[in-house]
């Protein structure tokens, strides 16, 4: 093998989007028979350039964009999601989902569980999870809350195991139903559902199962987040979308992904993760990352972690006998 560095994650963008192109017709076309796709559409750069791909496909007429805002979502999103729709100009539809996650109790709920630790909190008050970066801990690496008052004041706090669970599972309230927003527009126009994880949020387990984790196709989860960026540029993404650091936009504070989830920043993260994929060392990827061997360690047994814990959200229902056709 050549000698890693940064550069051996660049790809050749335009033989790659002819190469997707094609397999979504096949996919679309052929194996599920379905008329066009539908895209969720969050302003970030990852549904931006599977919209992109599915126009290129598909032509404009058959994809459908879907804005899917609710309380706590960031304004540039759908600002910035209808910037990516009239570039492509494809049809979309804006689906509000604060009053059916209301109804459902998402936000009560979310807020119950925050006042187990900060019994304050209510109107006016923001909040998100935050996570230590690995390179930093020594030990166990504890997600806590980080809450804000009406007057600006934050104040970070562990929350109890039931607390957090209780965070997170009111939480993915919001993933879930847009999903199920995403699949009842796709069913009444005989539709595919196109989803939008990356290889690093699939491999490492950065989505919502039965959310934003089910798709009938996923364009780019072959694809490294650096390499996302790529065919961004190629296929002519907005620049204000490129530039835009990656976001949750899931809790009511700015957040970034790896603030909440990865040890690293997405470019570094990506050569962690392709050092683990191709049995590379952990000095040869320390040279490409400007890290650390010893630091580059902690990265790889986090990916390895995240990774048995995303068995679960990989993992097919499980059946009582196999299931043989005819």
């Amino acid at each position: 093998m050549s000698e890693f560095s940064r550069a051996t994650l660049v790809l050749d963008a335009r033989v790659e989007v002819d190469r997707i192109v094609e397999i979504l017709r096949e996919q679309v076309f052929g194996t599920l028979r379905r008329r066009g796709v539908v895209v969720g559409l969050s302003g970030g750069i990852d549904s931006s350039v599977v919209a992109a791909l599915c126009a290129r496909a598909f032509g404009k007429d058959k994809v459908l964009g879907l804005f899917m805002p609710e309380h706590h979502s960031s304004g540039d999103s759908l600002r910035l999601g209808r910037v990516v729709a009239a570039q492509l100009g494809i049809d979309t539809i804006l689906e509000d989902i604060a009053a059916p996650l209301e109804a459902i109790g998402a936000y009560r709920r979310q807020i119950e569980a925050i006042q187990t630790a900060v019994p304050q909190y209510g109107d006016g008050w923001k909040c998100k999870l935050v996570l230590a970066s690995v390179l930093e801990s020594n030990g166990l690496n504890i997600t806590r809350l980080t809450v804000e008052d009406p007057q600006g004041k934050t104040d970070t706090v562990r929350l109890s195991p039931a607390a957090y669970l209780q965070i997170v599972a009111a939480t993915n309230y919001k993933q879930r139903l847009r999903k199920m927003t995403e699949y009842y527009h796709a069913d009444r126009l005989n539709y595919a559902v196109a989803g939008t994880p990356n290889r690093l949020e699939y491999d490492q387990g950065f989505f919502v199962k039965q959310g934003d984790g089910t798709a009938d196709l996923m364009p780019i989860v072959h694809l490294y987040k650096t390499q996302v960026y790529q065919l961004a540029e190629y296929l002519g993404v907005d620049e204000e979308i490129r530039r835009r650091p990656p976001t949750t936009d899931t809790f009511s504070m700015a957040q970034s992904q790896e603030e909440f989830y990865f040890a690293l920043p997405y470019h570094l993260m990506d050569l962690c993760l392709y050092g683990v994929n191709h049995g590379l060392s952990a000095e040869e990827v320390a040279a490409a990352a400007d890290l650390t061997a010893v630091q580059v360690q902690k990265v790889f047994k986090d990916i390895d972690s995240k990774r048995r814990a995303a068995r679960y959200l990989h993992a097919r229902p499980l059946l009582p006998a196999a299931m043989d056709e005819g």
